[in-house]
């Protein structure tokens, strides 16, 4: 994975749970194509076709709150979406969004600094955030090396294939 990415932002507000991520009536599809057919639909029917093309979901405070379901991540990864920004983040949906691979970094201030169809670049090593579409710029909180080579490898299981093949 590139340490850096830019894209469109879509932008939700606070306290967005798993369950809005992905209604719980999803849950026995296991394909992530089809999970992601029904990200975020009870806020934006047209979200799935929105994020196709690869975009940067902006949050609120406590982001992935709700239950601890892995598909909720899934579903937005399989979207398209590059990574979460968030004012905050439910403890579990960040690490369960580190996982699977998808880029989730707390910046304090993003939510009230961007708006939906701004451009964003994202250096995820650095933890720098630059509002292309306004000249603005964020320091986020840095994710820690460990983090970032699991990232970069696609997610957790990536990660240890790739550790334990090297041995």
């Amino acid at each position: 994975m590139n340490m850096k990415i830019k894209g469109k932002v879509i932008k939700f507000g606070n306290n967005i749970d798993t369950d809005v991520i992905l209604p719980g009536k999803y849950l026995i599809l296991v394909d992530p194509y089809e999970l992601a057919k029904h990200a975020l639909e009870s806020l934006d029917p047209a979200f799935p076709e929105k994020a196709k093309k690869g975009v940067i979901l902006v949050g609120g405070k406590n982001f992935g709150c709700g239950s601890s379901r892995e598909q909720a991540p899934l579903a937005l990864k399989y979207t398209g979406v590059k990574c979460v920004l968030a004012e905050s983040f439910a403890r579990i949906f960040f690490r369960n969004a580190i996982n699977i691979g998808l880029p989730v970094i707390e910046c304090k201030g993003i939510s009230d600094a961007v708006e939906t169809g701004d451009e964003l670049s994202v250096d995820f090593e650095a933890g720098k955030i630059e509002n292309i579409s306004r000249g603005k710029s964020f320091q986020a909180n840095k994710l820690p090396p460990l983090i970032l080579e699991i990232l970069s490898d696609g997610g957790l299981i990536e990660n240890l294939r790739r550790r334990i093949n090297k041995k």
